[in-house]
Protein backbone atom coordinates (compact mmCIF):
# COMPACT_ATOMS: atom_id res chain seq x y z
CA UNK A 1 0.00 0.00 0.00
CA UNK A 2 2.60 2.75 0.66
CA UNK A 3 4.43 2.38 -3.24
CA UNK A 4 0.76 3.39 -3.97
CA UNK A 5 0.63 6.28 -1.42
CA UNK A 6 3.87 7.49 -2.72
CA UNK A 7 2.54 7.31 -6.30
CA UNK A 8 -0.68 8.96 -5.53
CA UNK A 9 0.98 11.85 -3.45
CA UNK A 10 3.17 12.09 -6.86
CA UNK A 11 -0.15 13.18 -8.82
CA UNK A 12 -0.85 16.70 -9.04
CA UNK A 13 -4.87 16.66 -8.26
CA UNK A 14 -5.66 19.94 -7.20
CA UNK A 15 -9.77 20.46 -6.20
CA UNK A 16 -11.58 21.17 -10.09
CA UNK A 17 -8.49 19.45 -11.87
CA UNK A 18 -8.65 15.96 -10.47
CA UNK A 19 -8.02 13.85 -14.02
CA UNK A 20 -4.59 12.51 -13.21
CA UNK A 21 -5.52 10.85 -9.57
CA UNK A 22 -8.39 10.19 -11.09
CA UNK A 23 -6.74 8.34 -14.21
CA UNK A 24 -4.68 6.59 -11.94
CA UNK A 25 -7.08 5.16 -9.53
CA UNK A 26 -9.44 3.73 -12.65
CA UNK A 27 -6.51 2.28 -14.08
CA UNK A 28 -5.47 0.73 -11.33
CA UNK A 29 -9.48 -0.52 -10.16
CA UNK A 30 -10.46 -1.58 -13.65
CA UNK A 31 -9.05 -5.30 -13.13
CA UNK A 32 -10.86 -5.77 -9.78
CA UNK A 33 -14.30 -3.62 -10.44
CA UNK A 34 -17.70 -5.22 -11.46
CA UNK A 35 -19.07 -1.20 -12.16
CA UNK A 36 -17.00 1.72 -12.70
CA UNK A 37 -18.22 5.18 -13.80
CA UNK A 38 -17.43 8.88 -13.46
CA UNK A 39 -20.04 11.18 -12.69
CA UNK A 40 -20.71 14.85 -13.79
CA UNK A 41 -18.84 15.83 -10.86
CA UNK A 42 -15.66 13.99 -11.52
CA UNK A 43 -15.95 11.57 -8.66
CA UNK A 44 -15.20 8.15 -9.55
CA UNK A 45 -17.94 5.29 -8.30
CA UNK A 46 -16.61 2.13 -8.61
CA UNK A 47 -18.95 -0.95 -7.44
CA UNK A 48 -16.95 -4.51 -6.68
CA UNK A 49 -19.09 -7.55 -5.64
CA UNK A 50 -18.44 -9.51 -2.47
CA UNK A 51 -19.38 -12.76 -0.73
CA UNK A 52 -22.42 -11.32 0.30
CA UNK A 53 -24.83 -9.32 -2.10
CA UNK A 54 -26.24 -6.38 -0.24
CA UNK A 55 -26.40 -4.17 -3.15
CA UNK A 56 -25.38 -0.33 -2.26
CA UNK A 57 -25.70 -0.97 1.47
CA UNK A 58 -22.38 -0.15 2.04
CA UNK A 59 -20.27 3.03 0.27
CA UNK A 60 -16.85 3.45 1.75
CA UNK A 61 -15.40 7.13 0.45
CA UNK A 62 -11.73 9.18 0.12
CA UNK A 63 -11.32 12.51 -1.64
CA UNK A 64 -9.08 12.45 -4.91
CA UNK A 65 -8.37 16.22 -4.82
CA UNK A 66 -5.85 18.42 -2.53
CA UNK A 67 -5.55 21.78 -2.14
CA UNK A 68 -3.33 24.67 -4.41
CA UNK A 69 -3.63 27.52 -6.39
CA UNK A 70 -5.30 28.99 -9.75
CA UNK A 71 -3.73 31.46 -11.45
CA UNK A 72 -6.25 34.74 -12.22
CA UNK A 73 -4.08 37.30 -13.88
CA UNK A 74 -0.72 38.04 -15.45
CA UNK A 75 0.78 41.03 -14.82
CA UNK A 76 2.93 43.41 -17.56
CA UNK A 77 6.44 41.92 -15.55
CA UNK A 78 5.54 39.04 -16.15
CA UNK A 79 4.80 37.79 -12.73
CA UNK A 80 1.23 36.06 -12.02
CA UNK A 81 -1.66 36.80 -9.30
CA UNK A 82 -3.50 33.95 -8.00
CA UNK A 83 -5.28 32.36 -5.51
CA UNK A 84 -5.54 29.98 -3.29
CA UNK A 85 -8.03 26.57 -4.48
CA UNK A 86 -9.36 25.09 -0.89
CA UNK A 87 -7.97 26.18 2.46
CA UNK A 88 -4.31 26.86 2.66
CA UNK A 89 -2.51 28.69 5.60
CA UNK A 90 -0.60 32.04 3.90
CA UNK A 91 1.93 31.87 6.29
CA UNK A 92 3.35 28.80 4.98
CA UNK A 93 3.51 29.51 1.41
CA UNK A 94 5.71 32.09 0.72
CA UNK A 95 8.85 30.33 -1.13
CA UNK A 96 7.53 27.30 -2.02
CA UNK A 97 7.78 25.71 -5.16
CA UNK A 98 4.84 24.48 -7.69
CA UNK A 99 4.14 23.86 -10.60
CA UNK A 100 1.48 24.75 -13.08
CA UNK A 101 -1.18 24.02 -15.59
CA UNK A 102 -0.90 20.82 -18.41
CA UNK A 103 3.14 21.58 -18.58
CA UNK A 104 4.06 21.73 -15.06
CA UNK A 105 5.85 24.68 -15.90
CA UNK A 106 7.84 25.41 -12.71
CA UNK A 107 7.10 28.43 -10.09
CA UNK A 108 7.86 29.67 -6.78
CA UNK A 109 5.36 31.76 -4.69
CA UNK A 110 6.75 35.16 -3.97
CA UNK A 111 6.56 37.83 -1.83
CA UNK A 112 8.29 41.50 -1.17
CA UNK A 113 11.67 40.34 0.91
CA UNK A 114 11.78 40.70 4.44
CA UNK A 115 14.60 43.32 4.14
CA UNK A 116 12.07 45.75 2.26
CA UNK A 117 9.00 45.05 4.69
CA UNK A 118 8.17 47.59 7.78
CA UNK A 119 7.99 46.54 11.54
CA UNK A 120 4.27 46.02 11.39
CA UNK A 121 4.43 44.28 8.05
CA UNK A 122 6.41 41.72 9.90
CA UNK A 123 4.06 41.16 13.11
CA UNK A 124 1.20 40.23 10.26
CA UNK A 125 0.88 36.97 7.81
CA UNK A 126 0.86 38.70 4.09
CA UNK A 127 -2.87 38.71 2.21
CA UNK A 128 -2.83 36.56 -0.63
CA UNK A 129 -2.90 39.86 -2.48
CA UNK A 130 0.52 40.94 -1.42
CA UNK A 131 1.53 37.43 -3.20
CA UNK A 132 2.65 36.37 -6.72
CA UNK A 133 3.93 33.34 -9.16
CA UNK A 134 7.28 33.88 -10.18
CA UNK A 135 7.86 31.64 -13.48
CA UNK A 136 11.01 33.42 -14.80
CA UNK A 137 9.03 35.36 -17.15
CA UNK A 138 10.69 38.67 -18.61
CA UNK A 139 7.29 40.17 -19.34
CA UNK A 140 3.42 39.70 -20.31
CA UNK A 141 3.99 38.26 -23.57
CA UNK A 142 6.34 35.56 -22.18
CA UNK A 143 4.43 34.58 -19.29
CA UNK A 144 1.61 33.87 -21.66
CA UNK A 145 3.73 31.52 -23.54
CA UNK A 146 3.70 29.26 -20.54
CA UNK A 147 0.30 29.54 -18.29
CA UNK A 148 -3.39 30.74 -18.98
CA UNK A 149 -5.91 32.09 -16.87
CA UNK A 150 -7.29 29.62 -14.45
CA UNK A 151 -4.18 27.16 -14.85
CA UNK A 152 -3.74 25.22 -11.70
CA UNK A 153 -0.79 24.84 -9.54
CA UNK A 154 0.33 21.98 -6.88
CA UNK A 155 2.68 22.07 -4.40
CA UNK A 156 6.00 20.24 -5.15
CA UNK A 157 7.29 17.70 -2.28
CA UNK A 158 8.80 14.65 -3.02
CA UNK A 159 7.23 11.28 -1.34
CA UNK A 160 9.68 9.99 1.65
CA UNK A 161 9.91 7.88 4.41
CA UNK A 162 11.91 9.18 6.87
CA UNK A 163 12.81 9.32 11.43
CA UNK A 164 10.45 7.08 13.11
CA UNK A 165 8.13 4.91 11.00
CA UNK A 166 7.32 8.74 9.56
CA UNK A 167 6.23 9.51 5.86
CA UNK A 168 6.62 12.92 4.06
CA UNK A 169 4.30 14.24 0.95
CA UNK A 170 2.07 16.34 -0.35
CA UNK A 171 -1.78 15.31 -0.79
CA UNK A 172 -1.70 12.88 2.13
CA UNK A 173 -4.95 14.39 2.71
CA UNK A 174 -6.65 12.29 1.15
CA UNK A 175 -4.66 9.85 -0.84
CA UNK A 176 -4.33 7.81 1.77
CA UNK A 177 -7.51 7.00 2.18
CA UNK A 178 -7.54 6.19 -1.81
CA UNK A 179 -4.73 4.44 -1.29
CA UNK A 180 -6.37 1.88 1.12
CA UNK A 181 -9.23 1.77 -0.87
CA UNK A 182 -7.27 0.60 -3.88
CA UNK A 183 -5.58 -2.08 -1.53
CA UNK A 184 -9.01 -3.13 -0.51
CA UNK A 185 -10.53 -3.33 -4.43
CA UNK A 186 -8.01 -5.81 -4.89
CA UNK A 187 -8.92 -8.36 -2.50
CA UNK A 188 -12.21 -10.45 -1.92
CA UNK A 189 -14.66 -8.61 -0.10
CA UNK A 190 -16.96 -9.97 2.65
CA UNK A 191 -19.78 -7.99 0.88
CA UNK A 192 -20.56 -5.86 -1.71
CA UNK A 193 -18.91 -2.70 -1.86
CA UNK A 194 -19.21 0.65 -3.81
CA UNK A 195 -16.07 2.29 -3.57
CA UNK A 196 -16.25 6.96 -3.92
CA UNK A 197 -13.47 8.25 -4.83
CA UNK A 198 -14.57 11.96 -4.45
CA UNK A 199 -13.76 15.76 -5.90
CA UNK A 200 -13.65 18.95 -4.82
CA UNK A 201 -13.91 17.74 -0.96
CA UNK A 202 -11.20 20.66 -0.17
CA UNK A 203 -13.79 23.33 -1.59
CA UNK A 204 -17.06 22.55 0.14
CA UNK A 205 -17.05 18.70 -0.02
CA UNK A 206 -18.78 18.85 -3.16
CA UNK A 207 -18.76 15.82 -5.23
CA UNK A 208 -19.70 13.69 -2.01
CA UNK A 209 -22.97 15.49 -2.62
CA UNK A 210 -23.36 13.72 -5.89
CA UNK A 211 -21.86 10.52 -5.09
CA UNK A 212 -23.80 9.89 -2.13
CA UNK A 213 -27.30 10.77 -4.08
CA UNK A 214 -26.71 8.71 -7.18
CA UNK A 215 -25.37 5.65 -4.46
CA UNK A 216 -27.71 6.16 -1.97
CA UNK A 217 -25.97 4.04 0.50
CA UNK A 218 -27.44 3.10 3.95
CA UNK A 219 -24.29 3.11 5.89
CA UNK A 220 -20.75 5.30 4.27
CA UNK A 221 -17.66 4.92 6.36
CA UNK A 222 -15.02 8.09 5.52
CA UNK A 223 -11.81 7.33 5.28
CA UNK A 224 -9.32 10.60 5.77
CA UNK A 225 -6.84 12.69 7.68
CA UNK A 226 -7.29 14.44 10.57
CA UNK A 227 -5.25 17.47 11.96
CA UNK A 228 -1.89 16.53 14.59
CA UNK A 229 -1.15 19.13 16.55
CA UNK A 230 1.55 17.24 18.48
CA UNK A 231 3.93 20.12 18.56
CA UNK A 232 6.46 21.84 20.96
CA UNK A 233 4.49 24.97 20.88
CA UNK A 234 1.13 23.52 21.54
CA UNK A 235 0.30 22.35 25.34
CA UNK A 236 -0.51 18.95 26.24
CA UNK A 237 -4.11 19.26 26.24
CA UNK A 238 -4.45 20.95 23.10
CA UNK A 239 -2.71 18.67 20.78
CA UNK A 240 -6.18 16.84 19.45
CA UNK A 241 -4.49 13.14 17.66
CA UNK A 242 -1.10 12.12 17.59
CA UNK A 243 0.48 10.25 14.67
CA UNK A 244 1.53 6.74 15.82
CA UNK A 245 -1.12 6.29 18.34
CA UNK A 246 -3.66 4.71 15.92
CA UNK A 247 -6.50 5.29 13.82
CA UNK A 248 -8.41 8.43 14.82
CA UNK A 249 -12.05 7.63 15.50
CA UNK A 250 -14.34 10.25 15.09
CA UNK A 251 -17.47 10.81 17.23
CA UNK A 252 -18.22 14.42 16.21
CA UNK A 253 -16.45 17.13 14.29
CA UNK A 254 -17.10 20.79 13.01
CA UNK A 255 -19.45 19.27 10.45
CA UNK A 256 -21.05 15.63 11.54
CA UNK A 257 -22.37 14.10 14.42
CA UNK A 258 -21.10 10.65 13.31
CA UNK A 259 -23.62 7.29 14.09
CA UNK A 260 -22.92 6.19 17.78
CA UNK A 261 -23.58 2.36 16.72
CA UNK A 262 -21.07 2.82 14.11
CA UNK A 263 -18.30 4.55 16.55
CA UNK A 264 -18.99 2.02 18.96
CA UNK A 265 -18.79 -0.45 16.45
CA UNK A 266 -15.47 0.36 15.32
CA UNK A 267 -13.88 1.10 18.86
CA UNK A 268 -15.02 -2.06 19.91
CA UNK A 269 -13.21 -4.10 16.73
CA UNK A 270 -9.67 -1.66 17.26
CA UNK A 271 -10.09 -2.74 21.00
CA UNK A 272 -10.83 -6.84 20.07
CA UNK A 273 -8.41 -6.97 17.99
CA UNK A 274 -5.29 -5.03 19.53
CA UNK A 275 -5.39 -2.10 17.42
CA UNK A 276 -4.01 1.04 19.02
CA UNK A 277 -6.94 4.04 18.53
CA UNK A 278 -7.44 7.23 19.47
CA UNK A 279 -10.13 9.78 18.99
CA UNK A 280 -10.46 13.61 18.40
CA UNK A 281 -9.65 15.49 22.23
CA UNK A 282 -11.03 18.82 20.19
CA UNK A 283 -14.09 19.83 17.85
CA UNK A 284 -13.30 21.26 14.48
CA UNK A 285 -12.92 20.06 11.04
CA UNK A 286 -15.07 17.99 8.88
CA UNK A 287 -15.08 16.14 6.04
CA UNK A 288 -17.34 14.56 3.42
CA UNK A 289 -19.49 12.57 5.80
CA UNK A 290 -21.13 16.23 6.85
CA UNK A 291 -22.51 15.98 2.81
CA UNK A 292 -22.86 12.65 2.58
CA UNK A 293 -25.33 12.44 6.12
CA UNK A 294 -27.53 14.75 4.94
CA UNK A 295 -28.09 12.72 1.47
CA UNK A 296 -31.46 12.04 0.67
CA UNK A 297 -33.55 10.39 4.02
CA UNK A 298 -30.18 10.50 5.23
CA UNK A 299 -26.99 8.13 5.61
CA UNK A 300 -24.80 6.31 9.14
CA UNK A 301 -21.91 7.89 8.85
CA UNK A 302 -18.46 7.10 10.36
CA UNK A 303 -15.23 8.56 10.15
CA UNK A 304 -11.78 6.92 10.40
CA UNK A 305 -8.95 9.18 9.89
CA UNK A 306 -4.83 9.08 10.10
CA UNK A 307 -3.48 11.97 12.40
CA UNK A 308 -1.61 14.32 10.08
CA UNK A 309 0.66 16.79 10.77
CA UNK A 310 0.88 19.85 8.74
CA UNK A 311 -1.95 19.40 6.95
CA UNK A 312 -3.09 21.48 3.60
CA UNK A 313 0.85 22.73 3.86
CA UNK A 314 2.99 21.64 0.72
CA UNK A 315 4.53 18.93 2.85
CA UNK A 316 2.67 16.76 5.70
CA UNK A 317 3.69 13.96 7.67
CA UNK A 318 1.74 10.90 9.08
CA UNK A 319 2.43 7.82 10.67
CA UNK A 320 3.08 4.71 8.27
CA UNK A 321 2.07 2.38 11.23
CA UNK A 322 -1.17 4.39 11.58
CA UNK A 323 -2.05 4.15 7.79
CA UNK A 324 -1.71 0.06 7.89
CA UNK A 325 -3.62 -0.13 10.33
CA UNK A 326 -6.41 2.48 9.49
CA UNK A 327 -6.78 -0.78 6.61
CA UNK A 328 -6.88 -3.40 9.12
CA UNK A 329 -9.35 -2.11 10.86
CA UNK A 330 -11.63 -1.41 7.75
CA UNK A 331 -10.80 -5.28 6.74
CA UNK A 332 -12.79 -6.02 9.73
CA UNK A 333 -15.78 -3.33 10.01
CA UNK A 334 -16.81 -4.71 6.63
CA UNK A 335 -16.68 -8.08 7.56
CA UNK A 336 -18.51 -7.00 10.77
CA UNK A 337 -21.31 -5.27 8.35
CA UNK A 338 -21.30 -8.21 6.17
CA UNK A 339 -22.55 -9.94 9.55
Amino acid sequence: MLNTLKELCQLNGVSGNEDQVRRYIQNRANPFADELHTDPLGNLIVFKKGKKSTGNKLMLCAHMDEVGVIVTRITDEGFLKFDFVGGVDRRVAMGKPVVLGPNRVPGVIGLKAVHLVSREERKKAPKTESLYLDIGARDRESAEKWVELGDYGAFVCQPEMFGDGLFKARAIDDRVGCAIMLKLLEEDLPLDVTFAFTAQEEVGTRGAFGAAFSVTPEIALVLETTTAADLPCVEEHRRVCVPGKGPVISYMDGGTIYDRELFETLRRLSEENHIPWQTKEYIAGGNDARTIQRTKAGVRVAAMSAAVRYLHAPASVGSIADFENMLKLTRLFLNKIAE
